[in-house]
């Protein structure tokens, strides 16, 4: 069966390239929606409650995203992976089987990971305005960047340990690295 040929104003190279970039991506985008179930499941302690409720949202929220990734995929003509080795293949992240770690620990593991994928999607961001003449995809993936901006700042509120002084002030011993009186 013949396909019609995608006439969406990029040519077959920027489509294929902004196609290499989404895979990526979404390849990210899912190995963390796996991390964070794992995690979801996993964690233990005083603070089980808050970190379950708050992963099972960005488990939510991942779910969408890597969905509407392949979306995009599709849109231009393409194919998304689909499969775990293919993830593994074009992630930057990495697994980390058989750790059971503490909270504090997941936290930090999801925080870096995030800030993986948050570096990736400026990089890719640039590639697809500058490179692919993708203004749709460049645009799509500023929104995936930012979502993972928010998911990253809670996660690091969790672990900023300093209080604000009753006068609004932070303690100049602060985690924030922000001086007393600032």
């Amino acid at each position: 069966m013949a396909t019609r040929k995608i006439n969406i104003g990029l040519t077959d190279q920027e489509r294929q390239g902004s196609i290499g970039l989404l895979n990526a991506a979404l390849s990210n985008a899912y190995l963390l929606l796996i991390k964070t179930k794992k995690y979801h499941w996993d964690v233990v302690g005083p603070q089980f409650m808050t970190l379950h409720k708050l992963w099972e949202e960005h488990y939510q929220t991942l779910s969408l995203s890597v969905d509407e990734y392949a979306e995009r995929i599709r849109m231009l003509g393409g194919y998304p992976v689909g499969t775990a080795a293919g993830f593994l293949e074009y992630s930057t992240l990495s697994e980390d089987p058989g750790d059971i770690l503490g909270a504090t620990a997941m936290v930090t593991r999801l925080v870096d990971d995030h800030e993986t994928i948050i570096c990736g999607l400026r990089s890719a961001i640039d590639a697809c305005a500058e490179d692919f003449h993708d203004a749709g995809n460049a645009d799509f993936l500023t929104g995936q960047m930012e979502q993972h901006e928010s998911m990253a700042w809670m996660l690091r509120s969790f672990m900023e340990g300093d209080g604000v002084q009753s006068n609004g002030q932070i303690p100049s011993n602060s985690a924030v690295g922000i001086p007393a009186g600032v």
